[in-house]
C-alpha cells in the first residue's frame, strides 16, 4: 500500500515538473532559425545538428557547438530524399538541400519537409536537378 501511495506522489510531482518546464517554454515563445542538420563539405563529414539563419541578409548556419558558418552567395542545387544509409543519421522523413556558396564550398542541409519551403526561401534557388 505505501509503495503505492509513493508512486503516485512521484507521478504527480514528475507531472508537476513536466507541465511547468512546458509552460515556461511556450512563455517564451518560438525559437528562431530553422532547425536542421549539417555537414560540410557536401557529401563527407559527420551530420551536426544545429539552424540556419536568414537574418542580416545573408544566411548562416549555427551548429550547437563550434563556430557559426557563413554562407555568402549560397544557391540551393539540389533538393532530394536521404539515402537509406543517411536515413540512419538524419530523420529519414526529412529533406536534403545542397547549397553552392561563394569561394567553391559546399554544404548539405537537412530539414523536416514542413521547414523547406522556409529553408529555400532563406537560401536562393539556383540551377539544379529540382529546380
Amino acid at each position: 500500500m505505501i509503495e503505492i501511495v509513493v508512486a503516485v506522489l512521484a507521478a504527480v510531482g514528475a507531472g508537476w515538473l513536466l507541465r511547468r518546464k512546458h509552460l515556461a517554454r511556450t512563455a517564451a515563445g518560438p525559437v528562431p532559425g530553422i532547425p536542421g542538420m549539417a555537414r560540410r563539405p557536401a557529401g563527407e563529414g559527420r551530420w551536426r545538428p544545429g539552424r540556419v539563419y536568414a537574418d542580416e541578409g545573408a544566411a548562416r548556419w549555427v551548429p550547437q557547438r563550434g563556430e557559426p558558418v557563413p554562407l555568402p552567395g549560397a544557391r540551393a542545387t539540389e533538393v532530394r530524399a536521404p539515402s537509406v544509409k543517411e536515413g540512419m543519421s538524419i530523420n529519414p522523413g526529412s529533406r536534403i538541400v545542397t547549397c553552392a556558396y561563394e569561394g567553391g564550398g559546399s554544404i548539405e542541409i537537412a530539414v523536416m519537409a514542413l521547414d523547406l519551403r522556409e529553408l529555400l526561401a532563406a537560401i536562393v534557388q539556383g540551377p539544379g536537378k529540382d529546380s
